[in-house]
């Protein structure tokens, strides 16, 4: 098993990864400490079926646990859903003393979290990912619901108290959750480390079909690097914006197609191709583009943003998102592999840029 610690200007936290991660509980979350009495378990009803009875026995150790289930999907990361669960919280008695567990994907870490950081002004949640994806997602801090207008627009930071990652959690993700997983990885490896990123791309086998050591392998790296980051930027002021490689307009597809409608990582594919294409066009990346785009088309991301999206209707999104300034659309885009920088483009610059590339035109 392997174990990281993140460091945040707030505190720090462990994050287990490997089969015995969800044995560790009961050390890091004592009954006696001030962490838990009750616990609020917040699921999807999918993942719930397969491993709630497994966390729960485990949960049940440290406190008295209810728990709340919600559809599967983007959606649920909705006012209405954030509601219901602080109603039931508030139904059932949690106090100041009180944890939420978060035992899912992204969408359930994002929105758990959110319900911890605004319960009676913040109350301690932990993370127990079941997607690759969530390897990104479940540290840092990072909590959050949508709007209509926007991924991710109401939120808070709100670092959990410890994150506990079972790679054999993994092992019932449809193939194309586990591929959307992989983009954050590729992401980690991109803006800092050249030398995981050759070896993602000297064993396909990893990303297609990954080996429990595989994956607790790329796990690790990709959370090693997160940590890295959150360490000297944990509210995103300077640096903790270059995790967000690929997400400017990865996110506004996802907005545009409608939430759900894409995977997360998919979006971000599309967005990290055109941060590619756009390092090498306006920075001079030394990077055989071809070379990326046929790995990308290998492994199923898109190649392309898709064709019922207008290029106006993009721009928009990405000229509204939080990672936007007056005006401008900050891009993070690599000076080389593992040197990220961002860049600032006015709004018709970009549009005209994005359109060449969705033509495309060389860099």
């Amino acid at each position: 098993m392997e174990t990281v610690t993140v460091q945040t200007g707030t505190g720090s936290y462990p994050v287990f990864v490997g089969r015995e991660a969800l044995a560790q509980m009961k050390e890091v979350l004592s009954p006696e400490s001030a962490v838990s009495r009750k616990i609020l378990l917040i699921s999807d009803k999918t993942v719930f079926r397969l491993y709630g009875e497994r966390v729960t026995e485990q949960l049940q150790e440290l406190g008295e646990v209810v728990v709340f289930t919600v559809d599967s999907g983007e959606q649920a990361k909705s006012f209405e859903q954030y509601h219901s669960i602080i109603t039931f919280a508030l139904e059932k008695g949690l106090n100041r003393k009180s944890m939420i567990a978060a035992l899912g994907g992204g969408v359930i870490g994002d929105l758990a979290g959110f319900a911890a950081a605004t319960y009676m002004r913040g109350i301690p949640f932990i993370q127990i990912p079941t997607t690759l994806l969530a390897h990104d997602s479940a540290v840092g801090g990072k909590t959050g619901i949508n709007h209509p207008e926007g991924k991710n627009m109401i939120g808070a930071f709100h670092q959990p108290a410890a994150v506990f990652f079972n790679p054999q959690f993994l092992a019932t993700l449809p193939k194309s959750e586990l591929r959307s997983g992989m983009a954050e990885v590729i992401k980690h490896a991109l803006i800092a480390d050249a030398s995981f990123l050759s070896w993602l791309e000297e064993n396909p086998s990893a990303i297609e079909s990954p080996t429990e050591d595989q994956l607790v392998k790329i796990i690790t790296a990709g959370i090693r690097i997160k940590a890295s980051v959150v360490a000297d930027d944990e509210k995103e002021t300077g640096i903790r914006a270059y995790l967000n490689f690929g997400h400017t307009l990865g996110h506004a597809i996802e907005a545009a197609l409608g939430y759900g409608k894409m995977t997360h990582g998919d979006a971000v594919a599309a967005g990290m191709l055109f941060a590619l294409w756009l390092s090498k066009k306006e920075l001079g990346l030394g990077i055989n583009y071809a070379k990326y785009t046929s790995w990308f088309q290998a492994i199923g991301f898109p190649s392309n943003i898709p064709g019922g999206l207008s290029s106006e209707q993009l721009l928009t999104l990405m000229a509204a998102d939080k990672k936007a300034d007056s005006g401008a659309i900050r891009m993070v885009l690599l000076n080389e592999i593992g040197s990220p920088v961002i860049k600032s483009f006015l709004p018709e610059k970009l549009k005209s840029l994005l359109e060449a590339f969705r033509k495309g035109e060389a860099a």
